[in-house]
């Protein structure tokens, strides 16, 4: 069973995607932040780490990036998880019992219509499914977790109310990441299709990044993302995150090329399949 790094708890929806990606059960190692999540790949006490990267209603989660450039891990997969939240109890609980609502910020924020139709306390908590784990061992009958269907499935819990999320189709985007050392030379694609994540930095001058996009220019690449985040070392200076889909490994092999024979500081954090809707 391959054991595997993810932020938050058993039950989470980081805990769904990697089961999700093994096509099984695994072994979860649950680390507190993200940053853990990539030192648990870094010192290899996982075989892999699951990480979020940006949401189609939030956008980008910045501080990944980060994580991407400064840590010795590498992209190798990617996947798509649709969020759905559930009001869930403990079990025999009546939804006429509840008084109070517990979860996750963002989870609260995801499900703020349905939570509008009713008189409940809403209280925040660092992780949906820990707040599930904490609702099971309380045997509380007048509270109510929001949390995915895994974690009432782990914690023994009733679903009184499916789907209540506001927005149907939310997803959100996760990465397979594994230990990659930096001394090695950088993976480049093999023939067939595929996609890539990379960062290039380019000089803080009028039309540089003009110019650096043309570098892209006549070859089959669909570039799905372009991300500026700040150099923190460097006030007001940025470097860009991009993935693309290719179909020959060939176009996006001259891209890089093209890019450094511009003296472009580049680095390609993982060349891996398109992930799939889980």
């Amino acid at each position: 069973m391959k054991k595997v790094a993810i932020q938050g708890y058993r039950g989470s929806f980081h805990h769904i995607v990697a089961e999700g990606v093994e096509g099984g059960e695994v072994e979860i190692l649950a680390c507190d932040t993200f940053r853990e999540v990539a030192y648990a790949v870094e010192e290899r006490r996982v075989d892999y780490g699951i990480m979020a990267i940006e949401n189609s209603i939030a956008g980008s989660i910045l501080p990944n990036y980060n994580i991407l450039q400064n840590c010795n891990i590498h992209i190798t997969g990617e996947a798509y998880l649709p969020i759905r939240q559930n009001l869930m109890v403990n079990r025999g609980v009546e939804l006429e019992e509840i008084r109070e609502v517990e979860s996750h910020h963002m989870a609260l924020l995801q499900c703020t219509d349905y939570l509008d139709k009713h008189r409940w306390q809403l209280i925040e908590s660092a992780d949906t499914a820990l707040s599930a784990a904490q609702l099971q061992a309380s045997g509380s009958r007048t509270k109510a977790v929001i949390a995915s269907s895994l974690a009432a499935e782990l914690f023994n819990l009733e679903i009184v109310a499916p789907d209540i999320h506001t927005i149907q189709d939310n997803y959100t985007r996760f990465l397979r990441l594994e230990y990659c050392d930096r001394s090695c030379s950088e993976p480049m694609p093999c023939e067939g299709g595929g996609k890539a994540s990379l960062y290039f930095k380019i000089n803080n001058t009028s039309g540089s990044l003009y110019d650096t996009l043309g570098c892209f220019e006549g070859l089959n690449l669909n570039m799905t993302k372009l991300q500026s985040y700040p150099i923190p070392t460097e006030p007001w200076h940025y470097m860009f995150h991009t993935d693309m889909e290719f179909c020959s490994g060939a176009d996006f092999a001259k891209a890089v090329e093209r890019l450094r024979e511009r003296d472009v500081e580049v680095h390609i954090y993982g060349i891996y399949q398109k992930g799939k809707d889980l």
